[in-house]
Parts: C-alpha cells; sequence; structure tokens
C-alpha cells in the first residue's frame, strides 16, 4: 500500500455522508493505494481501523475452520465501508478476509481518531450512527436479495430433477406402450387391407362406400351435419336417424341416388371404412403421444410431409366425436397453404387444444366450441375458443408447465403434460402459443410462420 495525498472538496448544507467523508477520510495520512490481489483485512487478523473505498472493487469472504473453500459474503464497490463491525463493536478481530479485485484507493479512521465538531455533532459513535445503520441496511438488502436468487436457483434445480424423474418415468411407460401401439398399427392396416380385398372379390358393388369411408371419415361437422340431414330428410323422406348418418357420409360432390339405391347397405359399408380411418388415425395419434412423453425435452420427428391445417383439425375432431358430444362445435375454416411437417404432430396440438376445451365446458350450460383458421402477415393461425369459466391469472402463467395441472382425480394425465407437449411443439415449428380468458371466452391461439 503506497501514499497519496487526494483532497477532499468542501461545501455548505453538504448531507451527513458528505460531512462524514470531508471531515474523516480526506486527510493525506489516512490515504492509500492497493493493488489488485492484494488483502486488507484477514480474517480473524487485527483490525482497528474503519475503511472507507474511494475507488475500485473489493470481495469480502468467510471460510469455514474445516472447509478449504472461503465463500465470497459480500461485495464492497466505491463508496462503501468495511471493517465496520470490528471497529464499532470493539472486538478488533475481522470477521472476513477483505481482498481487492482491482487496483484501489482506500482511506480510512482508527481508534485513535478524535471527533470533530464533537460540540456541534456528537460523539465519534453519534456522528457515524446514521452512516453505519444505512450501511448495514444496504448489506442486508444485498442479502436478502442473494437469498432470494439461492431460493430461485433451488427452485429451478428441483424442477430439473422433477423433470428428469419425470422423463426417466415417461421413457419406461413410453418404452412398455410402443409395442402395443406397434401391433394395433399394423392390425388395423392388415384388417383394412383384408376387407379391401374380400369386397373387391365378393361385394364389389359395396366396395366404393367402404372406400369412402376409409379415406374421408366423416367428412363435415357435426354442425353441418345437422342441417344437411335436416335437408335430407324433408327432400327423400328418410327417418331422422338415416338422415343424419347419409349427411355425415355423403361427400359434397357425390351422387345422391347412387347412395339412396342401397341406402342401409351404403352406410353399413361406409361405416365400416369410417371406424378403419379413425382407428387408424388413432394409431398415429397414439405413436405420436408415445413418441413425445419419451422425448419430453426434443424431438427427432419425420417433418417432411405437406400438411393441409383444416385437415388435421378435421381429423382431430373425428377422433374426439365421444368427447364433444353435447357441445357445439363451429368450425370457420380460411384458405390455408401448405405446411411442411408432421400430420401427426399437428393432429396432437389440436387434440389436447380442443379436449381441454372440452373439460372446461363440463359445467358450462349450451356449451360452445369457435374454431377459426386464417393467415396474418406471414403466419398461419389457428385459434380455438370455448365460453367455459374464466381462467384465473395465477393460473395462466403456469399453464403450460410440464408439472401444473388443475385435474386432481382420475388419470387423465394430471401430470399435466397436454399442454406443455403442445407448447414444445409448436415451438419446434418456430411458432407461438397464447391463452386469453374473460368471464365470456377463453381463446388459445397458435401461430405458424408460412413457408418450409
Amino acid at each position: 500500500m503506497s501514499s497519496t495525498t487526494a483532497q477532499c472538496p468542501i461545501s455548505e448544507h453538504e448531507p451527513v455522508l458528505a460531512r462524514i467523508i470531508r471531515d474523516y477520510f480526506c486527510s493525506p495520512n489516512r490515504q492509500c493505494q492497493v493493488l489488485a490481489g492484494i488483502a486488507v483485512l484477514e480474517q480473524s487478523g487485527h483490525n482497528d481501523r474503519l475503511y472507507y473505498l474511494k475507488s475500485g472493487s473489493m470481495a469480502a469472504y468467510y471460510q469455514e475452520t474445516d472447509s478449504s473453500h472461503p465463500v465470497l459474503v459480500f461485495q464492497v464497490e466505491a463508496g462503501m465501508f468495511f471493517g465496520v463491525h470490528s471497529f464499532f463493536a470493539g472486538t478488533f478481530k475481522a470477521s472476513t478476509t477483505v481482498i481487492a479485485q482491482t487496483d484501489c484507493e482506500l482511506a480510512w479512521i482508527d481508534i485513535s481518531t478524535k471527533a470533530v465538531n464533537e460540540d456541534t455533532y456528537g460523539s465519534l459513535s453519534a456522528q457515524f450512527m446514521p452512516v453505519m445503520v444505512s450501511e448495514l441496511s444496504k448489506r442486508q438488502q444485498r442479502a436478502s436479495l442473494k437469498a432470494v436468487a439461492n431460493a430461485q436457483s433451488q427452485q429451478k434445480l428441483f424442477r430439473a430433477e422433477q423433470m428428469t424423474t419425470l422423463g426417466q418415468l415417461a421413457a419406461g411407460i413410453a418404452h412398455e406402450l410402443n409395442n402395443a401401439v406397434g401391433v394395433i398399427d399394423s392390425k388395423a392396416q392388415r384388417l383394412q387391407d383384408t376387407l379391401s380385398s374380400w369386397l373387391a372379390t365378393y361385394q364389389p358393388d359395396a366396395q366404393p362406400f367402404f372406400d369412402v369411408g376409409l379415406s374421408q371419415g366423416q367428412g363435415v361437422s357435426s354442425s353441418e351435419a345437422r342441417a344437411r340431414g335436416k335437408t335430407f330428410e324433408k327432400q327423400h323422406g328418410l327417418s331422422s336417424n338415416k338422415a343424419r348418418l347419409l349427411a355425415r357420409a355423403l361427400p359434397q360432390d357425390a351422387d345422391i341416388n347412387v347412395w339412396l339405391a342401397d341406402l342401409d347397405n351404403a352406410l353399413h359399408f361406409w361405416e365400416q371404412g369410417r371406424e378403419l380411418h379413425d382407428l387408424q388415425i388413432a394409431a398415429q395419434h397414439a405413436v405420436s403421444i408415445v413418441r413425445s412423453v419419451k422425448q419430453l425435452g426434443g424431438a427427432d420427428h419425420q417433418r417432411n410431409e405437406h400438411v393441409d391445417i383444416n385437415d388435421t383439425l378435421q381429423k382431430s375432431l373425428s377422433l374426439l366425436q365421444g368427447a364433444i358430444r353435447g357441445v357445439t362445435v363451429t368450425q370457420t375454416f380460411g384458405d390455408l397453404p401448405l405446411l411442411v411437417g408432421s400430420s401427426t404432430e399437428f393432429v396432437q396440438i389440436w387434440v389436447n387444444l380442443i379436449k381441454n376445451a372440452t373439460e372446461a365446458l363440463a359445467d358450462t350450460p349450451s356449451p360452445n366450441i369457435d374454431i377459426y383458421t386464417f393467415t396474418s402477415k406471414g403466419w398461419l393461425i389457428v385459434t380455438i375458443a370455448n365460453n367455459g369459466p374464466v381462467i384465473e391469472e395465477s393460473v395462466r402463467r403456469k399453464i403450460f408447465q410440464p408439472n401444473f395441472t388443475t385435474r386432481k382425480g382420475g388419470l387423465s394425465f394430471g401430470l399435466g403434460l397436454g399442454l406443455s407437449i403442445v407448447q414444445r411443439l409448436v415451438n419446434e415449428y418456430n411458432g407461438s402459443i397464447a391463452v386469453k380468458s374473460d368471464a365470456d371466452i377463453t381463446t388459445f391461439r397458435v401461430r405458424l410462420p408460412l413457408g418450409e
């Protein structure tokens, strides 16, 4: 440490700290330069000085007697004091080791320093009391912030451990399910081939109806089927059930007379084809779910299909026919370009969002789900809205977290994975998902970038 002759300015009506510094820390005999790496105080070493750091930066470390690693206790920046406890408590023993991190300029007082203007300002301890209280308050504030940061870090570590455990559990479950789902998928394909071959040989007239059901499934929404069914009922004298079933089966550009020639037979074979169609979609969806759960943190899917988003929404509604029974579903589909990706992944996204909406509507009179698709400024946008109860702000902040769920009973993947997987898949397509909710409507909005 080398001495210096720096002077302090004098001003009138100065605050307490400025006066303290002027009166006690401007003497050239009590100032020095300290090079980076030099220890000014040693833990448990003698100290009868109160230091004021004029420039530079220092760090205070505490070391347990049985530990070889000192712990950073606090930082000392320009304008701060150190040696406070040992000086004012009268122990004259440093509680920490203080080391210069940069070249520093120090000033100090010691036990021989006399009070300046004692008649006016009181004893030395009385004059320093406001300054020291302020200094200790700042340290307490910094310690509190550090404690909060430590608690947040521990929470992140805890959550990381949770996710590791969840990932291991999911991988085990996915491994067990993989074979079963693979059998369902392959057997569905084999059953389709067998039925197609049998029909071609023994009932070739029925095969076109079977093929429509197999290739298209239910081609219209429930609301459209009801409207078309009423028209068919009036025009062709059909019963309500048959008219509605025909409305679901008949392609928009098909000749209705071909179907009416032997309606019972046509509807029977169309239903067989539709059941196989839905079985195949469900099997593909199950494969995608198993893969997504197994890979919670990433993906290696083959995303090289040209996907019609409107079609994937229709497939999702077809899979959820049982869940949306009693719910009025309105579909307003725009003219959308194809996206490059995995159709099963998009089906998985919509199934989770629509299923989430139906569960929210469990106690809602006249439940409605409105689905809109459109493009805007380089984005393909899908909104799925429902008229269920409001989602509170505290829940909205956590709704996409992997381990968050409001469902406490039953299995129903109460692990809170559904919306987490949705968000991960959307993010992997460089898109975004957001939720807004008020007393009238709750809307999930998915944005996907146009083009490849």
